[in-house]
């Protein structure tokens, strides 16, 4: 079954051991950030620093693993029609929108979208970390270390898929971030499928 997150909106769910989640652009350069926590200790967590460091490499695509702040696998990338995810920058917030931009009433991007959806499952704010930025397109200049956020290079119908090595809580977003995505906000399409 297909589900579908509204623009500039978030949800949680859960995600059994060995369930896949494909995550899909359905109408192209659209963001959504990606968060896993351990479901049965939330305390555990999807760490951006450990899976960069143990793939030796800033762009994660099919073959790589993602890795919590305890070092276990959390989630496998088995496709990817893309090939191009960030795992550098923060899930965009009010603070964002108030320090980049100086929106004098800001909306409370995707940190304020997961935070809401993850709630219910015992996760604080303080306890959102760098997101799996699904689709965003982040170059960083090889001499100067300078980063750039671009168009995604998703086009209508791309998709990435995640394994689950164990159970999880999700959060999942449409990014709310205008430069993120060609600056038109649009959904995001989500399916679980069962192992087998």
């Amino acid at each position: 079954m297909r589900h579908e997150i509204a623009p500039r909106s978030g949800v949680a769910f859960e995600l059994s051991r060995g369930q896949r989640l494909r995550v899909i652009d359905p109408e192209g350069e659209q963001v959504a950030d990606l968060l896993a926590y351990n479901r049965n200790d939330v305390g555990e967590v999807l760490s951006s620093g450990r899976s960069l460091d143990y793939a030796s490499c800033i762009y994660l695509s099919t073959g790589h693993s993602l890795y919590s702040n305890r070092s276990n696998v959390m989630l496998q990338i088995v496709d990817d029609t893309v090939g191009r995810h960030d795992f550098l920058l923060t899930p965009c917030s009010a603070e964002m929108f108030r320090i980049l931009y100086g929106d004098a009433d800001p909306h409370r991007g995707c940190f304020g979208n997961l935070a809401a959806a993850l709630a219910p499952h015992g996760v604080s704010p303080d306890a959102i970390p760098t997101a799996f930025n699904i689709f965003m397109n982040v170059p960083v200049d090889a001499t100067t270390g300078q980063l750039r956020v671009d168009p995604p290079l998703s086009r209508a119908g791309d998709h990435i898929v995640f394994e689950a090595t164990m159970d999880l809580v999700i959060g999942l977003t449409a990014c709310s971030a205008g430069q993120s995505n060609n600056f038109r906000y649009k959904p995001i399409h989500y399916e679980i499928l069962d192992a087998g």
